[in-house]
């Protein structure tokens, strides 16, 4: 193993030790209690299989057999989640063939953030998050199930599902996942006429036709943002079956994966003899792979919120500081879009999870004896599935890349290391993803141009006020402030810019996700500026410095006079409104973005 990850691996575990403890008591002694059915009540149990057909009553009465929760994000509004429509028969029939049974457990909510993008709804987007967890508890709380089967894959959607699923962690869970669209125009296009809108060079109808042909179809959006690099972590975590990740919807491949799944989650159950549950698969060595990979791979930055956050409800306590430690070590293994032209069809392609994995496991970049949904040993991973005449399985993959300038071995990476930046100075604490960002744009000193709102910067480039040099502060953006949006609504303007020749860079406590682009942002930045951060103290014309090379955030005022301002007061008339005026209470009990901006921090803090 490389000395860093065991250095990061067993600082995080002794920092965890007692939170981790009191975790793995709790959800021992759930699982102790065995079958949770066979102990209702005769009413409650009743209730329970009163809408089941008279074959899956009978087969429940037994306790030799599995039921199995589905819970699963399926709306058809959303393409991610549209070909979950079909799953839950899909699972139900291969489970009743193998003698266990599927129920319907519960749906979580799934909203997108490419629809409400710019929007007030976006607002909603990390409060949804723990609106999914709660949804995924109240789903498993009936105490009905052996074993519980997700189907999550875009940006809250599965970190909300782990979360709250790991409360439940004595039980067997496995995560299923849909699969990417097939590939339509290549994202640089689709940037381009982005760019061209913004700068009034091209139509509304052209902007809508090339985003149409990008986002064409049933599955995840294919460039590599949040919901494509969840799919990576689940997998590198060993929570999907080997090579699940990006086999595209309504495929034979695509259905013959799901139906092993069901039948894989019943040899996890307590029943099976082979019992593992899933707070034994998410531990401390599982959480660092996934770090490795996020890393790895240039993944987005929405993981330095959610993995904190999912660590947490495993009773682990994961900082920024060890993410930005493990990407010094880690390489850049893939540049696929926004860190690349390529799309993640391109990277299934080019070699996919099973070359990723290997050459990491290879590198000793990644710990292999951990436990996962189909055993012991990550190397189980470097395989990928395959239809032998309709039978599923799984060979070797591949020990050479297909197309290295998509993905590369370890011996030749795009860069020596990862892409995180832990930013550190006098205005606070933020994050930086620096893997698509050229280094000649990675330092940036220019007087500060200071907003509170999208628009005003949009309405301030269309009035031709920021042809110069200038770093885009972006304040009252954080969790407890709005609920911490989104803000690609700049990227156009700021990409633009850059490409004149100015320099620029932003400076937020909002939030840019695994979209983030060319321009050095500098995001997540904490205490944010509605609990008082340094960020309130900014004012037109302060010189500030971003330097992604060496991971400093600082504005060049003398600290007596910064300390003398009176803090800016953010708008008050962003609560009310598309539904925001119901979550008031949550963005009040969110945590600092570097805890993983959740409303549950407090209360599993209790498990110390």
């Amino acid at each position: 193993m490389h000395p860093r990850v065991l250095e990061v691996t067993e600082r995080l575990i002794a920092r965890s030790h007692d939170t981790r403890q009191r975790y793995l008591q709790l959800i021992r002694g759930a699982a102790s209690d065995g079958p949770m059915r066979g102990k209702l009540q005769c009413a409650n149990f009743a209730h329970g299989v009163a809408a089941c057909g008279p074959e899956d009553k009978n087969t429940l009465r037994m306790m030799n057999a599995a039921n199995v929760a589905i819970v699963s994000s399926y709306n058809d509004m959303l393409s991610a989640h549209q070909p979950y429509e079909h799953f839950p028969n899909q699972i139900k029939q291969a489970l009743r063939d193998i003698g266990s049974v599927g129920q319907f457990a519960g749906g979580v909510p799934a909203m997108c953030d490419g629809v409400t993008q710019g929007e007030p709804g976006m607002e909603l987007g990390i409060a949804s998050r723990e609106v999914i967890a709660m949804s995924t508890a109240v789903a498993l709380s009936h105490n009905m199930f052996d074993a519980a089967l997700m189907l999550g894959i875009c940006d809250k959607i599965v970190p909300g599902l782990m979360m709250g699923a790991l409360r439940f962690g004595h039980l067997p869970i496995l995560f299923i996942p849909g699969g990417p669209m097939v590939s339509g125009i290549s994202n640089k296009q689709k940037a381009d006429v982005r760019q061209r809108y913004a700068e009034g060079k091209a139509t509304r109808e052209e902007l809508l036709d090339s985003e149409m042909k990008s986002y064409h179809g049933p599955g995840t959006c294919t460039f590599y943002g949040t919901a494509n690099t969840n799919q990576l972590l689940m997998e590198v975590m060993g929570l999907h079956l080997p090579g699940a990740s990006f086999v595209n919807p309504y495929t034979p491949l695509r259905d013959a994966l799901t139906v092993e799944a069901s039948h894989q989650i019943t040899r996890m159950t307590m029943q099976s003899g082979n019992f593992m549950p899933l707070g034994e698969i998410v531990d401390e060595r599982s959480l660092v792979n996934s770090i490795v990979a996020l890393h790895a791979t240039g993944g987005s930055t929405n993981h330095t919120l959610h993995m904190p956050a999912i660590a947490q409800a495993a009773g682990i306590q994961l900082t920024w500081q060890d993410m930005a430690d493990l990407s010094e070590v880690v390489p850049t293994l893939t540049h696929v879009y926004p860190n690349g032209k390529a799309d993640i069809n391109h990277f299934q392609a080019a070699g996919g999870m099973s070359f990723l994995i290997r050459e990491l496991l290879e590198a000793g970049l990644l710990h292999e004896d951990v436990n996962t949904v189909v055993g012991r040993g990550l190397s189980r991973y470097t395989r990928e599935p395959f239809l032998e005449d309709g039978k599923l399985v799984w060979r070797e993959g591949p020990i050479e890349s297909l197309d290295e300038d998509i993905l590369r071995p370890v011996a030749r990476p795009f860069s020596p290391e990862g892409g995180l930046r832990v930013m550190e100075g006098n205005l606070g604490r933020g994050v930086m993803k620096v893997s698509a960002v050229a280094l000649e744009h990675q330092i940036v000193e220019a007087p500060a141009k200071v907003f509170q709102d999208q628009q005003d910067l949009a309405d301030a480039f269309k009035a031709g006020e920021l042809e110069c040099d200038f770093v885009a502060v972006m304040r009252f953006q954080g969790p407890r402030s709005n609920g911490m949006p989104e803000l690609h609504k700049m990227t156009p303007f700021l990409g633009v810019l850059q490409d004149r020749g100015f320099k620029v860079a932003l400076v937020t406590d909002g939030r840019m996700s695994g979209a983030s682009g060319k321009i050095p942002a500098a995001i997540h930045v904490c205490p944010e500026a509605f609990d008082g951060g340094p960020l309130a103290l900014l004012r037109d014309g302060d010189i500030v410095r971003v330097d992604g090379v060496k991971g400093t955030l600082q504005v060049l005022v003398e600290p007596a006079e910064l300390a003398a301002r009176e803090p800016a007061v953010g708008q008050l008339d962003n609560s009310v409104g598309t539904g925001r005026e119901l979550f008031n209470f949550m963005r009040m009990a969110f945590s600092s973005a570097e805890k993983g901006a959740s409303a549950f921090t407090s209360s599993l803090e209790t498990l110390k």
